[in-house]
């Protein structure tokens, strides 16, 4: 079974890249170590017992996390920042694999896509849907900074990680003897391998992400792994420790990373005035309506 605890209830010079998001990354002076780096990260097993799938969304470069305990018979499980467009993929991929979707979940309410955990209620029944209670956002359950989510014999810790917009939190795994190790972070938009979420917008503000992930995923071991909501250049994970020593942005002091953040001049996002109002209510108005087409 799958519950929710509160706290209480528990006693370098770069040419850059810049897109939607807001995402910066340095060109690489190594590719190849960068790249075997990159995958050597990827390549851990964090746990026996733990099933890991990162999925990938190509129009918004959007990447959906499925993680399932194989110890149970019902193998329990959540899915991290489904996309519309993918369902069909996903429903797919967990039908294959046996195990039974408990929470689709979501980091933040997203610009650049629309959401599927409306669409995965309709398609798969007992499926909740969840996002921060600071999102503002309609959910089935919402969280707030130090509830656990539990699906099986692991969990995801919540973390308030605002900044990029003000319901974003990060999803850490658990420490303990079965839990994963290295211990796995998934970041959403507040932190990018290599760069962060943009702050213009959505009620973002610049210090507050930049205060948010220095305190809530920099303080994690700098062996933890971290698996962004996107990227745009190939990488699929990265590290505390690498972030901490080649963020061109997160590495600058507080005036610096404002003064970069303030300066991006980026583009109006594409989806925004779509992708905005359909993920506060879940991806679709009307999941009854919408099964039936």
């Amino acid at each position: 079974m799958l519950s929710i605890f509160s706290r209480s209830d528990l006693s370098c010079g770069a040419s850059t890249v810049d897109d939607d998001e807001g995402r910066e990354g340095p060109a690489a002076t190594d590719p190849v170590r960068t790249f075997f780096r990159s995958m050597a990260a990827y390549q851990v097993q964090p746990s026996s017992n733990l099933l890991f799938r990162q999925l990938f969304e190509k129009d918004s470069s959007t990447y959906t996390y499925l993680l399932a305990d194989l110890s149970l018979p019902e193998k329990p499980a959540v899915l991290i920042d489904p996309v519309q467009t993918t369902v069909d993929r996903d429903v797919s991929i967990i039908n294959d694999l046996g195990v039974k979707l408990l929470y689709a979940m979501n980091t933040h309410v997203h610009a650049d896509h629309v959401t599927g955990t409306g669409l995965l209620k309709t398609k798969l029944p007992g499926v909740k849907s969840l996002i921060s209670k600071a999102s503002g956002a309609k959910a089935d359950v919402f969280v707030n900074p130090g509830d656990t989510i539990q699906f099986g014999t692991f969990s995801l810790e919540v973390r308030a990680t605002p900044g990029h917009t003000k319901g974003c939190v990060t999803y850490v795994t658990a420490e303990g003897l079965n839990q994963p190790h290295p211990r796995m972070a998934f970041t959403g938009d507040a932190l990018l391998v290599r760069g962060c979420g943009r702050t213009d917008f959505q009620g973002g503000d610049a210090l507050e992400l930049y205060r948010s992930v220095h305190s809530q995923i920099f303080s994690l071991p700098k062996d933890t792994l971290l698996y962004p909501a996107h990227d745009y250049k190939g990488h699929t994970v990265t590290t505390v420790g690498e972030e901490l020593l080649y963020n061109p942005r997160l590495t600058k002091d507080q005036d610096g990373f404002k003064k970069i953040m303030d300066n991006l001049n980026l583009a109006y996002p594409k989806m925004i005035d779509i992708a905005v109002p359909a993920n506060m209510v879940c991806g679709i108005q009307d999941p009854v309506a919408a099964s039936a087409v």
